[in-house]
């Protein structure tokens, strides 16, 4: 096992850049790529990072210039042949050639568009545009850039006792929340931590950590890259993006309002009845299952990623009831802000009235809060969001008001639209 504390002593970016392959990126990127490509080749994006937690002062924090050479050498990277035949070869979800030779043979030639960076104030403006297929691949390599250059910040300061002291306490840390864990009968939990992670070696001690402490009840991780070296699942759907820019290209607001539907209606398509997971909130949860086409209460289950996780998982439970659907034999995957208390509630709440799991992203794979003076080292809310799509702002509203992204003017024109109400602003952490 990699000794990490000596090698973040020892450390030199180019034996251990923060991101080091293309497939080091969650499933779902690649999946809803594939998707794109097919469908909206020529649908041109922008897409911008959003750092949330003002109170951080990126450009304080981070050198521009080994941001650029992080960002620089990850447009250098292509798709090895190991990888590649591993994205043919392997079955996942049970489907083997879940990637088509079509998308394999654009995905073996590709390399990261380029970007735009500009220090604005104590913040950075970090924008990609180009085509929707490969900028989109670039919102988790970026995350995981900034995130870990803030924590090389702090960690290039520490001497070489107490950085083993400092993972020592994380690593005690974590196994602490793996031996509460382990006394939820049933549970079914997976890492999604890629984005927001403290460093790439960190992550997966993490997920080593997780297989050796609870065996099968830890399903697999979002990382491609991790999933093929630690021969695991690659856990994954899709996500909010695809609304956002379906509905930013649609003709009329009827068209808008009906966005969310016709991304479900392509991805069945798209997975011959695969995968059929839906994420409710982009546009608010209550309006969508409310104008839910009757097709959709056949799918497996639903993915509970913002707003009060409770409140959502009730929502959606009696849709099912309304629909005529047994909610037991349908999944909840609860993914937003996940703690071991919170999952431990969630999972006592409603074992039993519905299949239940965890995608378990920043406090797995980057809690170093309380370990560190003035935690300097804890995570913080940092997104990278499509913005426009040919040219037409994106919007996203969720069902916490604290994530609405969006012109100020067009995320109350979609209120509107999708009839959304008073909505409970919750604190977003991670």
């Amino acid at each position: 096992m990699i000794d990490i504390a000596t090698r973040v002593w020892n450390h030199k970016w180019k034996i251990d850049p923060i991101v080091r392959s293309l497939i080091d990126d969650d499933f779902y990127k690649l999946l809803m790529c594939q998707t794109v490509l097919r469908r909206h080749p020529d649908t041109r994006v922008t897409f911008s990072l959003i750092n949330r937690t003002q109170s951080v002062p990126l450009a304080k924090l981070v050198d521009e210039g080994e941001l650029r050479e992080q960002l620089d050498h990850i447009r250098s990277l292509s798709l090895t042949r190991g990888e590649s035949t591993w994205m043919r070869g392997n079955t996942f979800y049970g489907k083997r050639q879940m990637f088509t030779p079509a998308f394999m043979d654009w995905f073996e030639n590709l390399r990261l568009p380029d970007y735009h960076l500009e220090r604005v104030g104590d913040q950075y403006e970090l924008t990609f545009e180009g085509s929707w297929p490969e900028v989109m691949l670039w919102e988790i390599p970026a995350l995981a850039v900034i995130m870990e250059l803030r924590g090389r910040a702090v960690l290039g300061d520490m001497g070489r006792f107490e950085l083993q002291v400092l993972y020592a306490r994380a690593m005690t840390k974590l196994w602490e929340k793996i031996e509460r864990l382990q006394a939820l009968p049933d549970l079914r939990i997976a890492d999604f931590g890629t984005r927001r992670r403290h460093s790439f070696l960190w992550q997966d001690w993490c997920v080593q950590a997780m297989q050796e402490g609870l065996g099968d009840r830890f399903i697999g991780t979002s990382n491609c890259l991790i999933a093929k070296n630690r021969d695991l699942e690659a856990i994954g759907t899709n996500a909010h993006e695809l609304p956002m820019i379906y509905a930013a290209m649609a003709e009329d607001e009827d068209a808008v309002r009906q966005a969310p539907y016709d991304v479900l209606a392509d991805w069945h398509e798209e997975h011959e009845g695969n995968l059929r997971i839906v994420l409710p909130d982009t546009y608010g949860s209550e309006g969508f299952f409310q104008h839910a086409p009757d097709w959709l209460a056949g799918w497996t289950g639903v993915r509970i990623d913002s707003g009060d996780p409770a409140q959502g998982a009730e929502t959606a439970i009696r849709w099912w009831k309304e629909q005529g659907e047994d909610p037991r034999d349908k999944l909840i995957i609860f993914s937003d802000g996940l703690d071991v208390t919170k999952i431990e509630a969630l999972h006592k709440q409603f074992s039993g009235r519905v299949r239940v799991s965890f995608g378990w992203g920043t406090l797995l794979t980057n809690d170093f809060r309380g370990l560190t003076d003035g935690d300097a080292l804890s995570p913080f809310s940092l997104v990278c969001k499509a913005r426009a799509a040919n040219g037409t702002p994106t919007v996203k509203l969720s069902d916490n008001p604290a994530k609405a992204t969006g012109p100020k003017d067009e995320v109350e024109r979609y209120r509107r639209i999708f009839d959304v109400g008073e909505q409970e602003r919750r604190a977003v952490v991670v």
